[in-house]
């Protein structure tokens, strides 16, 4: 049997392998790669062909689910099968679509206010709508916020919002979209400490003038990744922010449910582990030597590899590129390519986008803490798309639990 790692990480099985675990006659196999549901190629050197592991696993739970339909339920909530319906993200053969268009080609040609707009179900140049709001209280509250970090604030700040809006709980398109841009000006406003700009400054450009106000090349390279963050699909953030707007709640509540599930070190928080990382390895000779040592007392290299790419992350491909176009700091770029390369030689794959935009921050010298702000400014656009698209559903999201514990009686 053989097993190995293609260049960007992902997994390939030889035949005989790729047959035994599908339980399938080899024919049957060339079968399913000619169907387009098994990817295959060439393997070097000889004439046998590879075949692609993650898909083999997908064809396996298609398999278990008509098998053991309860089995298949518990597992759809660990990147199992769709749960519910979506008209907003698609990731498909590592690639990443909003509403249809490529999500990476968007990061080049559009401002994130338009795609915004675009998620929010508006035309792709209309950008956001006015939100016709003032917050004196919540602004308030923010200047009181300084020793918070960026989420903490963030939440803080639209809970007073939340308490002098009357129509936070309403369900009328139009003015739930109001409030999206509002919970957005909330948001970068309580980051950049400035409360009003001209609406002709985007958000990308108020984040620049504010954390790097000398290199207007980092305005490219903030929209970018606040693009390329927008939205994900129904990760672990944006599933609970449907969960709260199913139950009837806020807006304003919604994404602040939103902040604390990204605040986990899991998910958005997984940036401030790759920090760790690059101040931990401090010098691109450096490498090797702690890379080494934290897999030897079995931790795993935060910022590498993720479970829907399995040939690597294109939106950390993507940003990578906007970085090095806008001309960083050299140390930075080199202690980020010495990570990623000894990263790929030990274990296989490639930089996610939780790397990538620490190397974003650290490159344009944005202080500390901007790479988490910018993922939560980012990423509530994606949820106001998707309490939209909630919204008009006035069913309760309730799974049910399978009981495992002691006799009942």
């Amino acid at each position: 049997m053989e097993q190995n790692l293609s260049p960007a990480g992902g997994a390939w099985l030889d035949a005989a392998e790729a047959a035994r675990r599908l339980g399938v006659r080899r024919d049957t196999l060339y079968a399913y790669v000619s169907r387009g549901l098994i990817r295959s190629e060439a393997q070097p050197g000889t004439r046998a062909r590879r075949y692609d592991a993650s898909d083999i696993e997908r064809l396996q739970q298609r398999r278990e689910a008509r098998r053991d339909p309860a089995k298949a339920a518990q597992e759809t909530l660990h990147f199992g099968a769709p749960v519910l319906e979506s008209a907003i993200t698609r990731i498909d053969a590592g690639r990443l679509f909003y509403r249809g268009r490529d999500a990476t080609a968007l990061a080049r040609s559009h401002r994130f206010e338009q795609v915004a707009g675009w998620l929010w179900g508006l035309p792709l140049d209309a950008g956001l709508p006015e939100s016709g709001r003032s917050w004196p209280s919540a602004w308030k509250r923010r200047q009181a916020l300084d020793h918070l970090p960026p989420l903490e604030a963030f939440a803080s700040v639209l809970l007073a919002a939340a308490a002098e809006d009357a129509t936070g709980y309403t369900r009328d398109v139009s003015l739930l979209r109001r409030h999206g841009a509002h919970i957005l000006e909330l948001v970068t406003g309580v980051a950049t400490g400035r409360q009003t700009a001209s609406p002709e400054t985007g958000i990308a450009k108020r984040l620049q003038l504010a954390w790097a106000p000398r290199r207007r090349a980092a305005r490219e390279v903030i929209e970018a990744a606040l693009i390329l963050w927008a939205d994900h699909e129904l990760n672990v953030s944006t599933f609970t922010v449907r969960c709260v707007t199913s139950a009837g709640a806020s807006a304003y509540a919604a994404v602040v449910a939103g902040l604390s599930a990204l605040r986990g070190v899991l998910h958005g928080g997984m940036t401030e582990r790759v920090e760790a990382l690059f101040e931990e390895v401090g010098r691109p000779e450096r490498a090797a030597e702690v890379l080494a040592a934290r897999l030897r007392r079995g931790e795993r290299l935060p910022g590498f590899g993720h479970p829907l790419y399995a040939d690597g992350d294109p939106r950390a491909v993507a940003l990578s590129a906007q970085l090095a176009a806008a001309g960083g700091s050299n140390a930075e770029a080199d202690l980020a390519a010495a990570i990623g390369a000894e990263s790929q030689r030990l274990i296989g794959r490639a930089p996610n986008i939780d790397f990538a935009t620490v190397a974003l921050r650290r490159g344009l010298g944005l202080p500390s803490g901007a790479a988490l702000a910018l993922v939560g400014i980012a990423r509530s656009a994606g949820w106001i798309a998707h309490l939209l698209e909630q919204g008009a559903d006035a069913r309760l999201i309730r799974p049910r639990a399978r009981y495992v514990g002691p006799p009942c009686g």
